[in-house]
């Protein structure tokens, strides 16, 4: 599957963004395409051969209906979703690829009151176009729902991430602990690779490790204090955060 930078990188060319909006609703051929976007046959061509060695479409031959001979004609064969967020305090880069599947694979994961939709689909091969139209409208409704709790989700992060910076610049004097304190917050739940922080600042390991410890003892003072608590125990290990297991 094609990379956020590569998908970025194909994608940001308009025209290759106007044959694939024609694509997804059927093959076209190149000279269909050259006719539709006013571009010449063999530019067309070109971006066909990017997209394609990319692996976003792919073509087969097919029998002229004029009786001339075969012509390729190219469609759509990924499915991916590329999410950028920018703004002070905040960047997050996604590339997602879509489910695939039986409706009862994804029936779990829609929102409330979605599954019933999926019953009026059923195993059918086909739709008429006015159940589709009817469904395709709840659909759109539900996404633009979902895309405005996403966008209220992503401004309380950025919020959030607005009122701690002042604490990070304030507690770590050095530009290399205040990008691993960052580095630590970007995936709060999943343990920092140490190493591949080293390299990505050519700093040794070593330092990084040291730098590790003295950040630890630092969320746990935080965490003492603003809770009030202490927590110790061989137990307790697998209920910690992972910053506190050592």
């Amino acid at each position: 599957m094609v990379g956020f930078d590569d998908a970025l990188s194909i994608l940001e060319n308009p025209t290759r963004r106007d044959i694939l909006r024609h694509l997804v609703k059927e093959p076209h051929y190149p000279l269909q395409l050259s006719e539709l976007l006013e571009v010449s046959q063999q530019a067309v061509v070109k971006h066909l051969r990017v997209l394609e060695d990319a692996g976003f479409v792919d073509s087969e031959s097919k029998k002229s209906d004029k009786g001339g001979p075969p012509r390729k004609v190219y469609r759509v064969n990924q499915s991916f979703s590329i999410r950028l967020d920018l703004g002070p305090d905040l960047f997050r880069a996604e590339h997602r690829k879509m489910p695939k599947g039986s409706s009862a694979n994804i029936a779990s994961s829609l929102p409330d009151g979605l599954g019933s939709l999926l019953g009026r689909i059923g195993p059918k091969k086909s739709l008429p176009m006015a159940d589709a139209m009817d469904i395709l409208s709840d659909l759109d409704a539900a996404l633009e729902k979902v895309d405005k709790q996403r966008d209220a989700i992503i401004s309380f992060h950025q919020q959030v991430m607005n009122k701690v910076s002042p604490s990070v610049e304030e507690n770590f004097d050095s530009y290399e602990e205040r990008q691993l304190a960052h580095a630590m917050m970007r995936h709060p739940r999943r343990p920092l690779d140490l190493d591949a922080f080293s390299n990505g600042l050519r700093i040794q390991s070593r330092h990084a490790e040291k730098m590790m410890e003295t950040l630890r003892e630092q969320l746990m003072r935080d965490l003492s204090s603003t809770t009030g608590s202490f927590i110790a125990g061989e137990d307790a290990r697998r209920n910690l955060p992972w910053w506190m297991v050592k």
